[in-house]
């Protein structure tokens, strides 16, 4: 029997479609279609000046907004051979950890209801609202913040708003101090998750699944650390890996990255230097070609940024690491029960706004 899932679903938060071949309660064989939220972002790009296509790209996905136009202009700016200020690599990884926290939580919650624990999901989603309002406070924006701009950052920090951000991420870490324990001791919790939707070392490189869901498999990889940008080679960094492969070892990976996270946000308000958070820009780029890499929340997100000399650029290309991680989707949607499919699906934190585009 086949059972459809999608591409409308309580299940899911983005649209996509699953067929699942089911005997019994197993599931035997799936299949997956995407591109219901497709916009043609790409070919928009060709068709608007490198400064309009820093709010496009903004707007491929509304969770990770701030690391598409930080990892486009860090693009940019090498086409350029722009120097960008040493403070505006501390606001633009500022933002990013800010950034990797809330998408954190969010997918943390997001499993949570998906399996039924509506406690936790409130946690979780209670204490993102915390991170939200400092990135709202910083940049002007909950979702879309418009904070990068090629040449630097829009938006500064002064001494009272530096004390207040570390005075409410000291507060927001003792509220996740509590999810982590209800997460960490609720046993329940972990036989949902526990041997769901395993990936093996192996098979993650097979795949080349990014992010989290690699780490949670063993696989010792973070460009922030192994190709460091903004201002990442000045911190330390921990990279926070698992040895499960399931769906509870993804989790225990993305609570530790939120602390991880905190970490380097003090690090980042504590060390910042002073001076200028920007530099003027020429409107047109020199004839060439880059790639750009970052560290998104869900893994490595991959710029290819082609010029012709005119300011618009011939070629932009994306590679989001939600598309890879589809990828392993059948593999771990094997030979379980259907009624642990939702664990599955909602441990993997797929992004199909970004993965469509």
């Amino acid at each position: 029997m086949i059972i459809p899932i999608g591409p409308q679903h309580p299940l899911l938060k983005e649209p996509l479609s699953y067929l699942l071949t089911v005997e019994g309660e197993r599931v035997v064989d799936s299949s997956l279609r995407i591109g219901y939220v497709h916009r043609g972002i790409e070919r928009l790009c060709q068709q608007r000046n490198y400064v309009q296509n820093t709010y496009l790209l903004e707007r491929i996905c509304g969770i990770c907004s701030h690391i598409h136009t930080t990892t486009y202009c860090q693009g940019v700016e090498a086409l350029l051979g722009l120097q960008v200020p040493p403070r505006a690599h501390y606001l633009r990884a500022l933002m990013c950890e800010l950034e990797r926290i809330h998408s954190h939580l969010l997918v943390l919650g997001v499993l949570a209801e998906n399996i039924g624990f509506t406690t936790i999901f409130m946690y979780a989603w209670r204490d993102r609202e915390i991170v939200l309002d400092i990135m709202e406070e910083l940049s002007g924006g909950r979702v879309s913040h418009a904070a990068t701009v090629i040449g630097g950052v829009q938006f500064d920090l002064d001494q009272q708003h530096a004390r207040s951000i570390l005075t409410r991420l000291d507060d927001f870490e003792k509220q996740m101090e509590t999810l982590r324990n209800v997460i960490y001791h609720e046993r329940s919790f972990q036989m949902r998750t526990r041997d769901l939707g395993y990936l093996s070392m192996e098979q993650v490189q097979d795949y080349c699944v990014v992010g989290p869901m690699a780490r949670a498999s063993g696989v010792d990889v973070d460009l922030r650390r192994d190709a460091p940008y903004a201002a990442y080679r000045d911190l330390h960094l921990r990279v926070v890996t698992a040895h499960g492969g399931d769906v509870w070892a993804r989790t225990q990976v993305r609570v530790e990255e939120v602390f991880e996270s905190l970490h380097l946000c003090r690090q980042l308000v504590e060390q910042m230097p002073g001076g200028p958070v920007t530099v003027r820009a020429p409107r047109r780029v020199p004839a060439g070609e880059v790639v750009s890499r970052t560290e998104a929340p869900r893994g490595e997100l991959i710029y290819y940024i082609r010029s012709d000399g005119s300011d618009k650029p011939a070629r932009v290309k994306v590679r989001t690491p939600t598309i890879t991680s589809l990828m392993s989707l059948f593999d771990q949607l094997r030979d379980i029960s259907i009624a642990d499919v939702p664990a599955v699906i909602g441990g993997m934190d797929l992004c199909i706004a970004c993965a469509d585009r």
